[in-house]
């Protein structure tokens, strides 16, 4: 169907600076759902605004979760469809006292933040900026991250569903918000409700550069190695003390150097990497997480990483270990690819946004990986967020209009397809 013209308009900026100051991070050591109450003070803000765009189911669950719905505006039977993004923000990096900054018509060049010169988002290091010339890029003032991973994918939605309510000729099905907490600690769809929820499909708004669309993403689980090794008083150690820690630094040392870790492997290249390590003499545990694009190469890289401590071990004939592994979650293009349409009425709706579609493949998770096994197809589109988890973070207003646009075009073309 040919594209018919829309006179978009935009608040999605305004919304994005009134979000991100709003401190959100998450918790991993908090037990709770969500990890930190502040997440919610965001929730009822967004609850809040989608009551009084109309829509009267608006609201905030005990869990932290925002559900709304907007209504059909076609007589047509149209798969409903979700919309979600999330609320929280890294808990490696600040997220507290954000202060925004716009840089208007970027004409290239670095970015100097002018609240620690020593925070310089450098041309040479951020290629995306090559297609920004012109745009209004805004960042923090380099002393936070931004959080524009996902609050721009929170504005986004959240002015597409102004302006679908503001233009009620646009013929759509039944649509559905969802805005989740604790995401970026892997606990984003934990107390989720899909039966109230009423999703056929959905999109994550929490995806990169402009005009990508994201089928598939990394597996992955989560390794923690706990060694009991031997104590005695170090003044009569000789031939008796075996160290905990040292043998924790001895299998870290073992790890591979030149391939198999987030540093030195791209595209889909897997890896195991070491999050966090803590113990004394007589007990220190390892935290790993473990990434691979295939339940093969993930199954490889943790027969991997048991062999490296088997193999330390045998210096430690007295000491034990144990390894646990926790799944935290699985590519989802095993379910995308049952569902094609998902994924090529997305590729239609970017190309009506006036841009060029890219299809990829996410070096990471989003909400959408558990959706989707959860039996809710979920890929991934585009927020226009970049250089997420740290004070370097940034986003481009332009990209955030045309991740709105999209979201409008995409709701038409599952009308006019159905």
């Amino acid at each position: 169907m040919p594209r018919s013209p829309i006179a978009f308009t935009h608040d999605v900026t305004e919304r994005l600076l009134g979000y991100v100051v709003i401190d959100t991070q998450s918790d991993p050591a908090s037990p709770t759902c969500p990890s930190t109450e502040k997440q919610k003070n965001l929730g009822r803000l967004l609850a809040s605004e989608l009551q009084a765009m109309g829509l009267a189911d608006a609201h905030l669950d005990q869990h932290g979760y925002v559900y709304a719905t907007i209504p059909a505006t076609t007589e047509k039977k149209v798969p409903v469809i979700c919309f979600c993004s999330h609320m929280d923000t890294s808990p490696d990096c600040t997220g507290a006292n954000v202060k925004p900054h716009i840089v208007k018509n970027y004409q290239g060049g670095d970015i100097v933040l002018p609240g620690d010169l020593t925070q310089v988002i450098r041309f040479a290091d951020h290629p995306a900026l090559a297609g920004q010339i012109g745009h209004d890029i805004i960042t923090t003032d380099g002393t936070t991250l931004l959080g524009a991973d996902n609050k721009a994918g929170l504005a986004e939605i959240m002015d597409a569903a102004r302006f679908l309510i503001e233009n009620p000729q646009i013929k759509h099905g039944t649509i559905k918000i969802l805005f989740t907490p604790d995401e970026e600690i892997g606990r984003g769809v934990d107390k989720v409700d899909l039966k109230k929820l009423g999703a056929d499909f959905a999109y994550t708004m929490d995806g990169e550069s402009a005009g990508h669309i994201e089928d598939e993403t990394f597996s992955a689980d989560g390794a923690t190695i706990t060694i009991e090794g031997v104590s005695t008083h170090p003044g009569f150690a000789k031939g008796k003390m075996e160290h905990a820690i040292k043998i924790a630094a001895a299998i870290i040392d073992r790890l591979p150097k030149d391939t198999c870790s987030p540093e030195t492997t791209e595209g889909k290249e897997g890896f195991l990497h070491p999050i966090g390590i803590s113990g004394a003499l007589e007990k220190a545990t390892i935290g790993f997480i473990v990434r691979d694009f295939t339940d093969e190469g993930l199954q490889q890289k943790k027969a991997l990483l048991e062999g490296i401590v088997k193999d330390v071990m045998k210096d430690y004939p007295r000491s034990t270990y144990r390894m646990e592994i926790k799944p935290q979650y699985r590519n989802m293009k095993k379910v995308i690819d049952r569902h094609p349409e998902t994924v090529e009425y997305a590729i239609e709706a970017i190309k009506r946004a006036g841009l060029t579609p890219v299809r990829s493949s996410i070096r990471g998770g989003t909400d959408g990986s558990r959706l989707s096994f959860m039996g809710l197809p979920c890929p991934n589109i585009f927020a226009g967020e970049h250089a997420f988890h740290s004070r370097l973070e940034w986003v481009s207003r332009q990209d955030m209009e045309k991740a709105a646009e999209t979201i409008v075009h995409l709701a038409m073309i599952w009308e006019e397809r159905s």
